[in-house]
């Protein structure tokens, strides 16, 4: 999304692609260091997975439904981002309202992490990096800031609500929303906060976005007027 919005207000899509999944790495990085070293032990301990369980046939078909369903209506309507949004709020009233239980299976999650796994490490070409080569060390330093950031944010939140620190950590970490449900999921946090406020950061950047992209267009453009007179 930002990489399009991008090309249309003069920047360079490739560079903020590089960017886009450069900021994902770190951030599932560090949010991977987080968990594991600032959490007890005892926090990771995992059950032995039963990969193939006894599925209500009912609540598998009904959770299906809203997946495909939610992607479908998504795309038809062109929303943004609408193949996560809409199968996420369809699935949330549902679920709250007792009309459909949410049914997950092991075998099911593991193809789906997988399948977001490629998603993100194919999008890294070789003309991606190569153009961005050379600001390899800068944006690297932004996104440690960014991260710093969000981090002092959640230490905040920590103070402020109670919250345990890796909830807090992880709800107020920068993006992306899969990463962050495929960590949190593997440990002992409250996941509907994090996916809440992970969710509520989406739609404000969706919102925003476009604004600012208009600001920082002008004032590139007012900036390159000023150097030329």
């Amino acid at each position: 999304m930002m990489a399009v919005m991008s090309g249309s207000f003069g920047g360079d899509p490739r560079l903020v692609a590089f960017m886009q999944f450069l900021r994902v790495i770190y951030v599932a990085l560090a949010a991977s260091l987080v968990a594991r070293l600032f959490v007890p032990a005892a926090a990771h301990v995992q059950d032995t997975v039963i990969w193939f369980p006894p599925v209500e046939a009912g609540s598998f078909a009904g959770t299906l439904a809203i997946a495909i369903g939610g992607i479908l209506v998504g795309s038809v309507l062109r929303i943004p981002a609408g193949a996560l949004l809409i199968p996420l709020g369809m699935g949330t009233v549902l679920e709250a309202s007792g009309i459909v239980t949410i049914t997950l299976p092991p075998w099911l999650l593991a193809g789906c992490y997988m399948v977001i796994g490629w998603h993100i490490g194919l999008h890294f070409t070789l003309g991606i990096v190569m153009h961005a080569a050379r600001s390899f060390l800068k944006v690297s330093a932004s996104i440690i800031v960014l991260l710093a950031t969000c981090g002092g944010i959640a230490y905040l939140v920590h103070l402020a609500t109670g919250i345990d620190a890796l909830t807090a950590y992880l709800a107020t970490s920068p993006g992306g929303i899969d990463s962050i449900a495929i960590i949190a999921a593997s440990t002992k946090v409250d996941l509907p906060f994090i996916m809440a406020m992970q969710t509520g950061r989406f739609l404000v950047v969706l919102f925003i976005a476009p604004t600012l992209a208009r600001m920082v267009s002008r004032w590139v453009v007012d900036a390159d007027c000023v150097k030329t007179t």
